[in-house]
């Protein structure tokens, strides 16, 4: 990672992420009886809870509605979360002010066309090794590890050591 990069990571307050290419593998699965399933990683689930614990917000913004992404986003205890919304930078400005962040303190990981939006606006644009090639020009920063394979981990380790927090969050773990 590149000195710029950290500086920019140094001034997050909030993260966010798509779900479909980012959180996941972005295949979609489905059963015979219409029921959805998508695969997470848990090293993100643990990465996102790293990161909210030192009061970086962590949302979830994305164009599919699915029970199993408002399950998950329960678990790892993120509030907010918008679903069904293509137009994302449309969706981010419906709750924008009750966030009182400046635009260079909000990251978004994405991986395809509709999360252009809102990468071209703020302060961090990370993406992930399978995204459509025309969003990683605009990425400020790409994950080593895919899409659902431990990409998001990348990107709150990457927050966390930016601004000091690294070794903080490996030690609520060490400690007895």
């Amino acid at each position: 990672m590149t000195r710029q990069t950290l500086d920019l990571a140094k001034h997050i307050k909030l993260l966010i992420l798509d779900v479909d290419g980012v959180l996941t593998d972005g295949r979609l699965y489905f059963d015979n009886h219409g029921n959805e399933m998508k695969a997470f990683n848990t090293q993100d689930g643990q990465g996102i809870k790293s990161l909210m614990a030192t009061g970086v917000q962590v949302a979830i913004i994305t164009g599919r509605s699915s029970e199993v992404v408002a399950r998950r986003a329960r678990e790892l205890g993120i509030e907010l979360l918008i679903q069904g919304r293509e137009d994302k930078w449309d969706a981010l400005q419906e709750v924008f002010n009750e966030l009182h962040l400046a635009p260079n303190e909000i990251a978004h990981m994405g991986d395809d066309w509709p999360d252009l939006s809102i990468m071209t606006r703020v302060g961090l644009a990370l993406t992930v090794p399978n995204a459509h090639s025309s969003v990683a020009e605009y990425a400020h920063w790409i994950s080593h590890r895919a899409g659902g394979e431990g990409a998001v981990r990348e990107a709150c380790d990457l927050i966390l050591q930016a601004q000091g927090n690294f070794e903080q969050a490996i030690a609520r773990h060490t400690e007895g």
